[in-house]
């Protein structure tokens, strides 16, 4: 049985609920065949920690209580997705600001303003209507989700917080002497804070002290 605070290693596929169009997966295969695939992506079974919001809300408060190894099927409101349309993020924006960045605006384009990730709904004259909820906002989910099994392992915890909390993507090496733990990150990484590090390892790994 899963419980709150246990890290999980879970594969999983999205689809839209009015469509059945895939827009997540971890696995390779089914992302070729639906056109999502992006080379940059590393498709495999992901792990987490049950209620760390790691991964949406509506899998998250889903997982607890369930069996590994056991495949499930859930479907999940926007509430516990990626939240409703929000009116306020939806906003005219005038095309002198497109043409300050050298963008020729359409409708579709996914566009930057201030920082903030919209994409455009509607070009008329010289205003544009830019989205700027998540993309799935207000949409139902279908999730299949299979939990394939606990993590016990120490080392595997550690490197699913590196990897999931930080995004370092793999790119440091564990090593276990007299039930202490050191971590190598690649140089390029060095300016994360290593006081935080440990004190999240801490947090989420009871038996490290």
């Amino acid at each position: 049985m899963i419980n709150k605070g246990d890290f999980v290693e879970v594969e999983y596929t999205g689809r839209l609920k009015d469509t059945n169009d895939v827009f997540d997966t971890t696995d390779k295969e089914i992302a070729k065949e639906s056109k999502i695939y992006d080379e940059k992506t590393d498709y495999k079974p992901i792990i987490i920690c049950v209620g760390e919001n790691q991964i949406i809300k509506g899998i998250d408060d889903f997982l607890e209580n369930k069996e590994e190894g056991k495949e499930y099927t859930l479907e999940i409101k926007p509430e516990q997705g990626f939240g409703k349309k929000n009116p306020k993020l939806i906003q005219l924006i005038s095309i002198n600001q497109f043409k300050k960045q050298g963008i020729k605006p359409y409708v579709g384009l996914r566009v930057n303003i201030d920082g903030l990730i919209g994409i455009i709904r509607s070009v008329t004259g010289g205003r544009i209507l830019v989205d700027f909820n998540h993309p799935l906002a207000g949409k139902d989910l279908i999730y299949n989700i299979k939990i394939l099994r606990k993590i016990t392992d120490n080392k595997e915890k550690i490197k699913s917080i590196l990897n999931l909390n930080f995004g370092l993507s793999d790119s440091f090496e564990i090593q276990e002497k007299e039930g202490k733990f050191i971590i190598k990150i690649d140089k390029n990484k060095l300016n994360l804070d290593n006081e935080k590090i440990k004190e999240l390892i801490k947090e989420k790994i009871k038996q490290i002290t």
